[in-house]
């Protein structure tokens, strides 16, 4: 769970805009949602968006995945890797979609890393026979993703995140505390929330700084 109270949180995201679900997403976790859900409605629904279809074929046959036939239709892909996982990738697409500005620099290379950690993850996921590969790959795209909304709320953000990292005594979540009173974890944690990711995924999105109070619970327990 996120290290700032309730009250504090709320208080924070009220100056930052976190972008609604489009409503495919919507469409889609409802379809998900239902007690006998229709798959072919499923991909009726990601194949009306000629884009986002398009998007979603690329992911699934590249290299990372490690498919041995190539898949070439919406349709396909769900049948082969399941509802679950063909949402989890739509959810990863639409928040890249969402928060990207061409014009500023920075944010490129951010997704661009984003983008490199998310086929990393897949690669290691299968290596490991992780049933789930499809969370590590919306994990890659949504582990720091309060970082461009923090980018648009203070002017002088990118400055505090390269002071935080080069920290030898602190964690950059700390830093950020210090200068802003707020994290990207926390606002990423609500943000994954908010768009209805599996809540393992948001826990970690929270966690993603603090691995060493995990691993101590987990010691201690």
């Amino acid at each position: 769970m996120p290290e700032l109270s309730q009250e504090k949180v709320e208080e924070i995201l009220k100056g930052i805009k976190i972008p609604p679900q489009p409503q495919i997403l919507v469409d889609l976790q409802m379809e998900q949602a239902m007690p006998d859900p229709d798959i072919n409605h499923i991909a009726k629904l990601i194949s009306r968006d000629v884009g986002l279809a398009g998007t979603v074929l690329k992911v699934v046959n590249s290299p990372y995945y490690g498919l041995a036939n190539k898949i070439t239709s919406v349709h396909q892909t769900v049948n082969i890797l399941g509802m679950n996982s063909v949402i989890n990738i739509v959810n990863g697409i639409s928040i890249k979609s969402a928060l990207s500005d061409d014009s500023i620099k920075a944010l490129t290379r951010f997704w661009d890393s984003a983008m490199d950690v998310a086929m990393v993850s897949i690669t290691i996921a299968k290596q490991i026979e992780y049933p789930q590969s499809d969370h590590a790959y919306a994990l890659g795209l949504f582990h720091n993703v309060g970082i461009p909304m923090l980018m648009a709320k203070f002017e002088h953000y990118m400055g505090y995140m390269l002071g935080g990292y080069s920290s030898i005594n602190e964690r950059v979540i700390d830093f950020e505390n210090q200068q802003i009173d707020c994290n990207h974890a926390v606002v990423g944690y609500y943000t994954a929330k908010s768009w209805h990711l599996p809540e393992v995924l948001c826990d970690i999105i929270a966690q993603h700084h603090s691995a060493q109070n995990v691993f101590g619970q987990g010691q201690a327990e």
